[in-house]
């Protein structure tokens, strides 16, 4: 795995290229988000999406993330009510993941049995920059918060994740490690899944 120092305020313009090569060519790419680094793939590269399936031991019932560069691009795979509009107003960009109906454009390979799936907007710049120059979502999981941080401020990550994923993008110690506030928005009822970073009062604003 290739290792590539970012800024997570403003990230060079020829890594970001880089790591969107490597999406386009079905690999996956270590990155830091506004939580926790995740690990993801483009989300029209059939093989790459079950090696992380498969890498997360994750069954295709146990659904993932998408990270989206809007909400207008997140309307083009998932169902928003003006109620759910409402709330992604609120919480994005944040540190929060959004489970909404999904459509017909998101592989089944993808979805819960509820054929739902996660949607993310996160603060952090290199996540939005990535998704724009890559020209759709990215399939998104977390990398294990305890696998995040070695000595002295160096990156540690899984053996597996290490040896499966093509590039890291290596923004050194993040702010603050937590994982995404999930919720669910159905029937214009939010479910709260689990809470993290995001605060909750942002949902009933």
């Amino acid at each position: 795995m290739e290792r590539i120092s970012i800024h997570l305020e403003n990230p060079h313009v020829r890594t970001i290229q880089a790591a969107v090569a490597a999406l386009e060519k079905g690999e996956l790419v270590v990155y830091p988000t506004d939580t926790l680094y995740g690990i993801g793939c483009s989300i029209y590269q059939k093989k790459a999406i079950e090696q992380l399936y498969r890498l997360k031991g994750k069954s295709k019932f146990e659904p993932m993330s998408l990270i989206c560069g809007s909400i207008r691009q997140a309307a083009e795979y998932t169902y928003i009510s003006n109620f759910a509009f409402r709330v992604l107003k609120r919480c994005f960009p944040g540190p929060f993941t959004v489970v909404l109906q999904a459509r017909k454009e998101i592989a089944r390979l993808m979805l819960s049995r509820r054929m739902e799936i996660g949607v993310r907007i996160p603060e952090a710049l290199v996540c939005r920059q990535l998704v724009e120059q890559l020209g759709h979502p990215i399939l998104n999981s977390s990398v294990v918060m305890e696998e995040q941080m070695g000595m002295y401020g160096e990156m540690s990550l899984d053996p597996d994740i290490e040896e499966a994923a093509a590039l890291l993008l290596d923004a050194g110690p993040l702010p603050e490690f937590r994982e995404s506030t999930v919720v669910r928005i159905l029937d214009n009822e939010i479910e709260v899944i689990r809470e993290g970073r995001g605060p909750l009062d942002v949902l009933r604003q």
